[in-house]
């Protein structure tokens, strides 16, 4: 063999090695980049499914606020028909009539003045005068104040035991606080 066959080996031999280097690292290559993309296509999927569970967590942690501001405001808008309800029924104690005056006098004072108490009206109670006339003041031996006291109408009553507050507004609590729920629940 010749010097040049030799050479000419050599060179064709050296490109076929040179090519089969480049083809396998060609494929490696081509493995390395499709592990790469299955890599990030795997993450990318992983990325979207907690970017998912964020927004669902941002969204129902959101419409529980918006459920429990609409409550809120929901609450604040029957407590203040309420308010408004027994604002009304104060002002309509406070405008009774003479004859129902005295009449829920009376029961009242029947039902809480106990022997010897002293009443001591309101400012605004027109009918104090009519009051001292009724016969439970005497079966009961009450005194009347000639002081008169800032109260929402009514009266209350000085014992030796204890005072009673009947003033309309006392009244009207008392009344609140026990038919709070009921008079909600036929209102609303």
């Amino acid at each position: 063999m010749s010097k040049e066959e030799i050479v000419g080996r050599i060179i064709s031999d050296a490109e076929e090695e040179a090519k089969a280097i480049v083809e396998a690292a060609e494929e490696k290559a081509a493995q390395t980049v499709a592990k790469a993309e299955s890599k990030a296509e795997e993450a990318r999927k992983d990325t979207e499914a907690e970017a998912a569970h964020k927004v669902k967590g941002i969204f129902d942690g959101k419409a529980a606020t918006a459920r429990l501001d609409g409550a809120k405001i929901m609450l604040g808008a029957k407590r203040d028909v309420l308010d408004e309800v027994y604002a009304r029924a104060l002002r309509s104690l406070v405008e009774l009539d003479k004859e129902s005056a005295l009449a829920l006098a009376e029961r009242l004072l029947k039902s809480y003045a106990e022997e010897g108490d002293c009443v001591t009206f309101a400012k605004n109670y027109p009918y104090a005068e009519d009051v001292v006339l009724l016969p439970v003041v005497e079966e009961k031996h009450l005194r009347v104040s000639l002081e008169r006291v800032e109260l929402d109408g009514g009266f209350i009553l000085v014992g030796r035991r204890s005072d009673k507050n009947l003033s309309y507004g006392a009244l009207l609590s008392a009344d609140r606080e026990e038919r709070q729920a009921e008079i909600a629940s036929q209102i609303f």
